[in-house]
């Protein structure tokens, strides 16, 4: 287990970079030349229900850093489960982690994941490096298509693996922006699409966040039988308001981060 948070963020950092050229391009749109005012908000990782590597297996490097659990969410239709945590120190980001309820889903898909996850060696999961450890299997793109046309968190997991699918500019920290409307259309005129399911805008400050993201990158990987350029990570844009008794609301809402997982949709 990382003995250190930042050392493990800034790694998470470099792989999610690695495949989502545009967040560079993202940090200097909004950054201030100034200071450095990008701070994440919040990183988000899938997985899957099955034991070897569930949701609370990835947990356990984070709360081996001082992350406690603060709340769970339940999408349905997506049939996800979701768990949020976080740092003692409340200026380190926010952790989402979702898993796939396999069982939910159709034999097929079932067969698949769990070839794919009998391939992960068992002392990956607790190895410092496994929350951006990629692929451990490799499946071919029509095993690919075949999972998104069904579930496409399994497709996604099936081609990028462990590995952070977004980080968040925590847009309440920037200097050149004080709310996301601000935010989204600098980002559009600057040429980049922004996800609009459920509307460009999630939430509102009455349910005390609002969030935005980009489209995920096309990014090309190499399936067994070829490469095939699909959708990598995305950037993701947040703002947070005070709850009643003036500390900023640090949760999540169920009903915003469904459509948010929408970012890694096919454009």
């Amino acid at each position: 287990m990382h003995t250190n948070v930042n050392t493990l963020f800034d790694n998470l950092w470099d792989n999610y970079l690695a495949v989502t050229p545009s967040a560079d391009k993202i940090h200097d749109l909004l950054g201030s030349t100034q200071k450095d005012d990008i701070i994440n908000d919040h990183i988000a990782l899938r997985t899957f229900n099955i034991e070897k590597v569930g949701l609370e297996k990835l947990a356990a490097h984070f709360l081996a850093l001082g992350y406690t659990e603060c709340g769970e969410y339940h999408f349905e239709a997506k049939k996800l489960y979701a768990k949020h945590y976080e740092h003692s120190d409340p200026k380190q980001p926010k952790v989402f982690i979702s898993e796939l309820l396999v069982e939910k889903c159709s034999p097929e898909l079932q067969a698949i994941v769990t070839d794919m996850v009998a391939q992960i060696d068992e002392n990956a999961v607790t190895a410092d490096n496994f929350l951006y450890s990629g692929t451990h299997w490799q499946v071919s793109s029509d095993t690919y298509k075949q999972l998104l046309a069904e579930s496409e968190y399994a497709a996604w997991m099936s081609a990028w693996g462990y590995r952070a699918n977004h980080f968040t500019v925590n847009i309440n920290m920037l200097a050149k922006f004080d709310n996301i409307h601000d935010v989204n259309q600098a980002l559009k005129n600057a040429g980049f699409a922004l996800n609009t399911s459920g509307g460009e805008v999630k939430g509102s400050p009455e349910v005390l966040l609002e969030q935005s993201s980009t489209l995920a990158d096309d990014y090309a990987v190499t399936f067994s039988d070829g490469e095939l350029r699909i959708p990598s990570c995305f950037y993701e844009f947040a703002i947070r308001y005070p709850k009643a008794d003036g500390e900023l609301y640090t949760g999540f809402v169920a009903a915003s981060a469904d459509k948010i997982f929408e970012s890694t949709n096919a454009r």
